[in-house]
């Protein structure tokens, strides 16, 4: 659940930076930068749970760690991100767009690679 909001959240961040790109709507950025906020929120939740998980069930460790790592990398992703969203709005193009969409892909990367792992990612998911 909580990479499934996560995914969701960068995703349409993502989807809303693509929108603004390609308009001069800056509502979108705005709509971008509130998207990724809350996929922030969930991806740390995601992390927090994931490093519990690391802990509690030792054997196994490779997928879960991948997963860690590719989740944490989201979430700094996500907060330079935030800050390249916070600049003016041409002048966060097209870097907000780039971060966005690496952030998304890292997400998606860490909930396939969670969902693979013995256990069928029990606590990531």
């Amino acid at each position: 659940m909580l990479l499934g909001a996560a995914n969701a959240f960068l995703v349409s961040g993502f989807l809303s930076d693509w929108a603004y790109a390609g308009s001069t709507e800056i509502q979108w950025k705005n709509f971008a930068s509130w998207l990724i906020i809350g996929g922030l929120v969930f991806t740390g939740f995601a992390l927090l749970w994931t490093l519990v998980d690391l802990i509690r069930v030792p054997p196994s460790r490779g997928p879960r760690l991948v997963a860690f790592v590719l989740l944490f990398g989201a979430f700094l992703l996500g907060i330079v991100d935030e800050l390249v969203h916070a600049k003016d709005a041409w002048a966060s193009m097209p870097e907000a767009l780039i971060l966005s969409g690496v952030a998304a892909v890292l997400a998606i990367a860490a909930t396939a690679i969670a969902s693979a792992a013995p256990g069928g990612g029990r606590a990531l998911t």
